[in-house]
């Protein structure tokens, strides 16, 4: 699952697990691939933000309720909840993918999710000459060795391979979403119809692409299908019947399995040298990378910006304060939990959570997932340097994976959460502040005062 719960923000990226996304209200998606729709169905209960694309394709393959999506438009800045705004901007990914930029108390957050970056993103005006405190980078293909081709030679490698065997059929493996354009390329270069299946059909036509896909058998010369069917015996088989050729666009290193299947580096993530260029010119204060296990900010540490340790304002989140005036008035109940932790996350300053009154009804039926490494629990406040988290003292009732999608809810006794909750790679300088700074602020001394009378009571 490629998610995110955005640490000190009411923020949730690609991250549908209700009961585990901590004090998320907002919801985002950035694009409809299933590693980033995984516990996203018809049951969904709740607004959720993306490009008018991806809204299209969520209804259409999902069945979730049109009550709860709202399409926002690229480009635009919008205001969502309360204090919060944001921008979706073009991710040149799939159709309908996005990035998003977020602004709040909690400062500003570029989300790239899934994006190949090209120059053009350069004239963005919402990028242009603006400051990024947190860059959330695809890092799929963050490795020195991963040298792409940019997408329009790979079409061109693909042509070439076509034109060397004109008496072929060809035959193109893709996802259910995704490689469009180079199918509409391919059959304006070569005159032909794209053979693919009723179902894709049906979603070529709600993307509005060109009309050079049908479904009907034989008509084109160039065939679609899914990447799955690209194997050794499905090849021997259309041999049979006619020469075949058979393509695989993609940047991934495979295992060829037959001499006639042809990889083509044709990739819908940046490269790693795109990757540099593009945080060089972004000039973010952090980098955070997105898929989990491929640590590779430190390649980036001399493109941050010059304040990258410039200090984000604290404050005390509004769902910690109502919460602990309510717990305060209830005897032989403490009001905060004590836990010694290192602080790992900023906390926003006066961000007004969007009212759940109105769709909190079926959350008790929606599906979770396993919590990503970047999850956090908007619940708590870290103080900065002094180890010391102060949270919710509620259970809070957990949910795990069961096959097929389903999920077993268990009780965890105390809500507290493990290292991998929050992400260790944000730099440590722009977090923490010094105790003795601390205890003189009036967070330090309101916590103190709740103590007190507790104690009293």
């Amino acid at each position: 699952m490629n998610g995110t719960v955005i640490p000190g923000t009411p923020i949730a990226v690609d991250f549908w697990s209700v009961r585990r996304a901590g004090g998320a209200r907002l919801f985002f998606l950035s694009h409809m691939h299933s590693d980033h729709t995984v516990g996203l169905s018809s049951t969904w209960s709740r607004p959720l933000y993306c490009s008018p694309l991806t809204a299209r394709l969520l209804h259409h393959r999902l069945k979730v309720p049109t009550r709860w999506i709202r399409p926002l438009e690229v480009g635009q800045r919008h205001a969502v909840g309360e204090e919060v705004t944001v921008t979706l901007l073009d991710a040149n990914h799939c159709p309908g993918s996005v990035m998003f930029l977020f602004e709040g108390a909690f400062g500003t957050i570029l989300y790239t999710g899934d994006f190949r970056y090209s120059r053009a993103m350069q004239l963005e005006p919402a990028l242009s000459g603006r400051r990024i405190d947190r860059l959330y980078l695809d890092n799929t293909n963050c490795r020195l060795q991963c040298a792409l081709p940019s997408r329009s030679c790979a079409a061109h490698q693909a042509a070439q391979l076509i034109r060397q065997h004109p008496q072929h059929r060809v035959v193109i493996g893709v996802y259910s979403l995704g490689k469009e354009e180079l199918l509409v390329d391919l059959a304006l270069e070569f005159s032909t119809w794209v053979v693919v299946s009723p179902s894709r059909l049906e979603q070529m036509r709600l993307l509005e692409l060109p009309e050079v896909f049908t479904a009907e058998e034989g008509a084109g010369r160039i065939h679609a299908v899914d990447v799955a069917e690209i194997r050794w015996d499905t090849l021997v088989s259309w041999n049979v019947l006619h020469p075949t050729i058979a393509i695989l666009p993609t940047g991934r290193p495979m295992k060829v399995t037959h001499p006639q299947i042809h990889l083509i580096p044709y990739s819908d993530h940046s490269s790693f040298s795109e990757l540099c260029e593009f945080v060089k010119w972004l000039k973010p204060c952090s980098v955070i990378p997105i898929v989990k296990g491929g640590m590779c900010h430190a390649s980036f540490q001399k493109y941050l910006s010059p304040d990258h340790q410039a200090l984000p304002g604290l404050g005390i989140p509004t769902p910690l304060q109502v919460s602990a005036q309510r717990q305060s008035k209830t005897k032989k109940q403490k009001p905060v939990c004590l836990v010694k932790r290192a602080a790992q996350h900023s906390v926003p300053k006066g961000v007004v959570y969007e009212p759940l009154e109105e769709y909190t009804e079926q959350s008790d039926g929606l599906r979770g997932v396993a919590a990503p490494q970047q999850n956090s629990h908007d619940s708590a406040f870290c103080s900065p340097e002094g180890d010391i988290c102060f949270y919710d003292c509620e259970e809070e009732e957990l949910s795990a994976e069961q096959p097929g999608g389903a999920m077993a809810a268990g009780t965890a006794g105390q809500s507290l959460v493990s290292d991998e909750d929050f992400p260790n790679e944000l730099p440590k300088q722009y977090l923490l502040t010094p105790l003795n700074s601390l205890k003189q602020s009036s967070f330090y001394r309101a916590v103190e005062d709740l103590f007190s009378r507790w104690e009293a009571s």
